[in-house]
């Protein structure tokens, strides 16, 4: 990746990057992502996510623009070892090779653990209200496709990750149990630009130039909203502020409401010329599609951060693989975590736990 200043960058402009093939490793093995030819109202084109999971030979395979689910990971229907559900803006290092990746092996080599069924461990990275309402009411529509989210159908959680505010909504309706752990804390916001565009934004400010479109998470995830509305306000003043926001670009086609996969839609498909998201997820996209995105860094920023809890859930279907992640988990984290981004915590704040209810 290149983190770049608030200052001069370098461009890499190829002409034909638009029909470029993306060698991308994502997380737990190799996968590749291209970028499809551009039509008249995209002016780049559109990512097809990397795979979390390879598919199994033989099985077929919808993996292209329309046909992508990548914020769940797993076989659903078939039985289940471990099932997490999380707010998505961590993803790369939860499922990378040093934490999901690692922990079947881990498991195996524990005696208390070594009979663990784990092949199958599902994990759904959604914003953090959809974890909620997909909970609250039983269901996740995935275009044509419902997933029953119930004990029943055994899509459900074992494991829940996220803020403090949503697991305390899961605690009120008795699913979360009475407390949760803090395990990470971001670094603040940065921006994403695309690395070919002559005219990129390269500071905050730069932000306020009129006719600049730009993205960041929707109303529909307000914690991460709310949070980049305050350090907006904070590094540039309420009227800078007041500029930055009258530039954003509210709505465009493909829109999810889920920022770690909008904003990048949004600049590839050349919807937006910039974007603010999570420090972390930024420099993520920077390495894995290098040929596309460029991170700004923003000085300030990690004075506007934000923390994530791991809390178990009430009478869990995997109640060994249950206790089983969180000891290996919270072994592991404070050391993983600065590796994709995040800041080192603290002894003290690392593993605190906070009441619910």
């Amino acid at each position: 990746h290149q983190r770049l200043p608030c200052g001069a960058v370098t461009r890499r402009a190829a002409r034909s990057v638009a029909r470029a093939l993306l060698a991308a490793v994502l997380l737990a093995g190799p996968s590749s992502a291209t970028l499809a030819a551009p039509g008249e109202a995209p002016q780049h084109g559109t990512l097809v996510w990397p795979q979390a999971s390879a598919p199994r030979p033989g099985v077929p395979n919808l993996n292209g623009a329309t046909d992508s689910v990548p914020d769940v990971v797993g076989r659903i229907g078939a039985p289940t070892g471990l099932v997490i559900f999380t707010e998505g803006n961590h993803f790369p290092a939860l499922l990378s090779p040093d934490i999901l990746g690692a922990f079947p092996a881990w498991a195996k080599r524990d005696p208390r653990f070594a009979g663990l069924a784990l092949d199958n461990i599902v994990v759904v990275s959604l914003p953090q209200p959809m974890i909620v309402g997909s909970i609250a009411h039983g269901a996740l529509t995935l275009g044509n496709m419902t997933l029953a989210v119930s004990r029943r159908s055994g899509l459900f959680p074992d494991v829940l990750m996220g803020g403090l505010a949503p697991l305390r909504e899961l605690a009120k309706i008795h699913v979360a149990r009475d407390e949760a752990q803090l395990f990470a804390r971001n670094r603040g916001m940065a921006l994403l630009i695309r690395r070919d565009d002559a005219n990129a934004v390269l500071s905050l400010a730069g932000l306020e130039r009129p006719g600049l479109r730009l993205v960041l998470a929707s109303p529909a995830e307000p914690g991460a909203r709310g949070l980049y509305l305050r350090a907006l306000a904070g590094l540039l003043g309420t009227d800078g502020a007041r500029l930055v926001i009258a530039n954003e670009v509210a709505d465009f086609p493909g829109r999810l409401g889920i920022q770690h996969r909008d904003v990048p839609d949004a600049l590839v498909a050349g919807y937006a010329d910039a974007g603010l998201i999570f420090r972390h997820l930024a420099l993520y996209y920077s390495r894995t599609f290098p040929q596309f995105f460029a991170t700004v860094e923003v000085p300030g920023a990690e004075q506007y951060a934000s923390t994530i809890a791991i809390a178990k859930v009430r009478n869990p279907l995997h109640a060994k693989a249950q206790a089983a992640f969180l000891e290996f988990f919270l072994a592991r984290a404070r050391e993983v975590y600065p590796r994709y981004g995040f800041a080192a915590m603290d002894r003290e704040d690392y593993g605190k736990h906070e009441p619910l209810r």
